[in-house]
């Protein structure tokens, strides 16, 4: 089984990658909490044999949702993990294409009914992306029940402000076909 997920739309950082070690790499203190991180940063390209390892279960990769270098964001993400994922797709659906977004797609997760909802937001700096997150999510909050995280956030560090690879497509929204309704 090879990766044959279509990322492409994620644009990632591929010069480096997370790895999960299943233990303590390090402790961070931020705003008055601790923090355990499992996930070891490695300074290597993230290749296709790596994702390959990752879809064979094998090892558990994430990606950094944060361009380091200029300190933007090319996604927004809702972190689903809740218990009706055709529900949570429908109304996020109405809501991004009501704020004018047109492109999104949302991937599996290793969980049964988890959902990753990349929003393809494009060079956005990590402060808009956050405030912008927060307001999706605050609009999404009226219509469903919360049970999503929206990254990047503030609330953790920022080495947390990552995501593992997605397993496979669940749907996709480019706006060509909505564009006319808009």
């Amino acid at each position: 089984m090879a990766y044959n997920v279509d990322i492409s739309m994620i644009k990632m950082n591929r010069d480096y990658y997370f790895e999960y070690k299943g233990k303590i790499i390090q402790k961070i203190v931020y705003k008055g909490r601790t923090f355990f991180d499992k996930y070891e940063k490695i300074e290597k390209p993230l290749t296709f044999q790596i994702m390959d390892e990752h879809i064979k279960r094998k090892k558990i990769i994430a990606h950094d949702l944060i361009n380091r270098q200029r300190n933007v964001v090319e996604n927004i993400v809702f972190d689903y993990n809740g218990t009706d994922p055709e529900r949570f797709w429908n109304r996020a659906s109405l809501l991004l294409r009501e704020e004018g977004f047109l492109n999104f797609t949302a991937y599996n997760s290793k969980t049964p009914g988890h959902l990753h909802l990349y929003i393809h937001k494009g060079h956005t700096s990590l402060t808009e992306a956050i405030q912008l997150g927060k307001a999706l999510s605050l609009k999404l909050s009226t219509k469903l029940l919360k049970q999503w995280r929206v990254f990047p956030t503030d609330e953790l560090p920022s080495e947390f402000n990552i995501l593992n690879l997605p397993y496979a497509l669940y749907k996709k929204e480019r706006g060509a076909s909505w564009a006319k309704h808009m």
